[in-house]
């Protein structure tokens, strides 16, 4: 019982974090409002099927709404500036879990300045996960093979175990704020 406790506990969190009411959230998932919640009061009885549809619309892993285990990013997202929303969707999570996130992880702000005569930064990976705000000039990071330019205001968020790097994509020195969550 412990355990279905603590499964409705995490999914009446995740719920809250993205500014969803129950009401809300029932209707979106087609549920009726006393079963619904039913299933955030003791996580008796919820099929499959619906702990499934809250996964993947909050962008969280299937596994870790069961097993309350932290989730990580399987590829990356980039978000425009201005656009408020996803320009290149991969799989990962939405924009706006964000803060959901983030705010269960120590983050480690800094600013990195590249100088457009630096040499391309070999590919590194670490564990965590990343997320990198250009603050001026073009930013290219690039994903193995993979090359995405990022100019001021454009932000991306990725899982830092794939190889990785950044440099300068322009003719003057590009600035970054990165955050990185162990």
């Amino acid at each position: 019982m412990d355990e279905l406790n603590e499964l409705a506990a995490r999914i009446r969190e995740l719920r809250e974090s993205c500014g969803y009411s129950r009401e809300s959230l029932a209707k979106e998932l087609g549920i009726d409002l006393d079963t619904y919640t039913g299933y955030e009061t003791d996580g008796k009885d919820i099929p499959i099927s619906v702990i499934f549809s809250i996964s993947k619309k909050f962008g969280v892993d299937f596994s870790e709404i069961i097993s309350g285990t932290s989730a990580k990013l399987r590829t990356y997202q980039i978000v425009r500036k201005g656009a408020g929303q996803e320009a290149d969707r991969y799989p990962g999570y939405n924009f706006k879990d964000l803060a959901y996130n983030f705010s269960k992880k120590i983050m480690q702000p800094f600013i990195v300045t590249l100088d457009p005569s630096d040499e391309p930064a070999e590919l590194v990976s670490h564990s965590g996960e990343e997320f990198n705000l250009v603050l001026s000039g073009t930013v290219v990071v690039t994903f193995g093979e993979k090359e995405l330019v990022l100019n001021e205001g454009d932000s991306i968020y990725f899982n830092p175990m794939f190889p990785h790097g950044q440099k300068c994509g322009g003719t003057t020195p590009a600035t970054f704020l990165t955050m990185i969550a162990e």
